[in-house]
């Protein structure tokens, strides 16, 4: 956007919105052929396995069977967010389990929304400014989060940025603290967690932010066809919340917040709603960004796996194809690419993040993924007009991280000291 230029892509409103998504596809269908078209130089198989090949009597390399990889390096793909979703629990073996679980969703009546859009337009004509401005909005809550350590001293956290069905963007934050600064009981769980509604004349404007963005449902008896209750016995979310004079450890890593029967009442979406029915928030980062931004404590490591298989899920999905033979197709070859490709769901919003090069997902600290196997059982790869015996007998081709790790215990007595998964932080590969 830029003073005095017109600038028609702007005014094009659900036409930019298609406009978005076929430039970013034609992006991804360039990096996708680029990998169908590579794959000689993307080709692994076992050592031993090339190995056997070559007692067998295959001598070409592209012989050792045909698959159609979807590498690691492409982000998004099913390798990709397994490899954050290994590296996320190679910080809970580190650091411990997450503390804080927080999610922020994009408010499109946010006053930096509104305020840029031009005349007769609605946040969803802009999917290239809700993008700026939830991008701009998370930057800023990490500032809050890491340097002005609103909810204590953090010593590792992963994010996910998502996006809905119909196109708001979200993020997920997971949350190790420092020793000091850890969740261990329910009265800490109430400094920094409130699941009621504030003081209407005290505190006006967040009285108003919460019934606004912080209160679920109506759903339950009160609203069968509600998304979270239809086709259920009662919500899946557990609402509404029972009353509780103060927070307690509950069942399933799940604390019992502080709820009180005070007869506060609100109405919303047509019903009078109490305190039963709102989402566990953080009065200040509410107050400060006015979204929804549900902070729940993690009081188990029971849902340390399910969270992180949840925040690590992947893109959502359109449709899903069973064959008799999984991915493979009539001459028993498996595409990886096309598996992909055939169910990708895509959103203007998702697109414009994508074309911006923003992060989809952060880890920190990062993590230095290291191999184990068994004897001549690692992985290594090779190209496909290479012959085996060349490989094979090719200087270092029967070493590996793990190998290496073994002869500096021969050489070094000070490794002798150190685990495998603690070598990256005192010697070199």
């Amino acid at each position: 956007m830029r003073p005095g230029i017109f600038n028609p892509i702007f005014y094009g409103k659900r036409l930019f919105q298609q406009f978005a998504v076929d430039t970013y596809v034609k992006i991804e269908s360039s990096r996708l052929d680029y990998i169908r078209n590579n794959q000689d130089s993307l080709w692994a198989d076992l050592y031993q396995g090339l190995v056997d090949s070559l007692h067998a009597g295959e001598l070409r390399a592209d012989a050792v069977g045909i698959r159609t990889v979807l590498s690691t390096s492409f982000i998004g793909g099913p390798r990709d967010m397994r490899c954050w979703y290994m590296d996320a629990m190679a910080l809970v073996r580190k650091y411990g389990k997450p503390d804080i679980f927080l999610t922020m969703t994009c408010n499109p009546n946010w006053d930096e929304i509104k305020n840029e859009l031009f005349p007769r337009q609605s946040a969803q004509d802009r999917p290239d400014l809700v993008t700026r401005v939830f991008r701009a909005k998370l930057e800023v809550m990490k500032k809050m989060l890491l340097k002005k350590e609103i909810l204590g001293k953090i010593k590792a956290y992963v994010y996910v940025v998502e996006f809905q069905k119909r196109g708001l963007p979200h993020a997920h934050f997971l949350l190790i603290m420092k020793r000091k600064w850890k969740l261990t009981c329910p009265k800490q769980y109430e400094r920094l967690i409130c699941a009621e509604l504030p003081n209407k004349r005290k505190y006006p404007e967040l009285y108003k932010m919460v019934t606004k963005h912080m209160m679920h449902g109506p759903c339950g008896v009160l609203n069968p066809n509600c998304p979270c209750t239809k086709g259920r016995s009662s919500c899946k979310n557990h609402y509404p919340g029972p009353f509780a004079a103060s927070t307690s450890q509950g069942k399933d890593s799940y604390p019992i917040y502080h709820r009180r029967d005070n007869g506060c009442k609100e109405k919303v979406r047509g019903y009078e709603l109490d305190n039963w029915w709102v989402v566990p928030y953080n009065p200040c980062l509410l107050r400060a960004f006015n979204y929804h931004i549900n902070v729940e404590a993690r009081s188990s490591i029971k849902s340390v796996k399910y969270l992180f298989k949840y925040v690590y899920k992947g893109h959502d999905r359109a449709s899903i194809a069973v064959m008799e033979s999984g991915q493979t197709d009539d001459k028993g070859n498996i595409d990886e690419i096309k598996a992909y490709r055939d169910v990708r769901w895509v959103t203007p919003l998702e697109m414009m993040w994508r074309i911006y090069g923003f992060d989809l997902s952060v880890n920190y600290p990062s993590v230095k993924q290291l191999q184990l196997h068994l004897p001549d059982m690692h992985m290594v790869s090779f190209h496909n007009r290479q012959k085996i015996e060349h490989f094979v007998n090719k200087p270092g081709a029967d070493e590996s991280m793990l190998i290496a790790y073994f002869k500096a215990n021969m050489l070094h007595e000070s490794a002798r000291n150190i685990l495998y998964r603690d070598f990256s932080e005192f010697f070199t590969w």
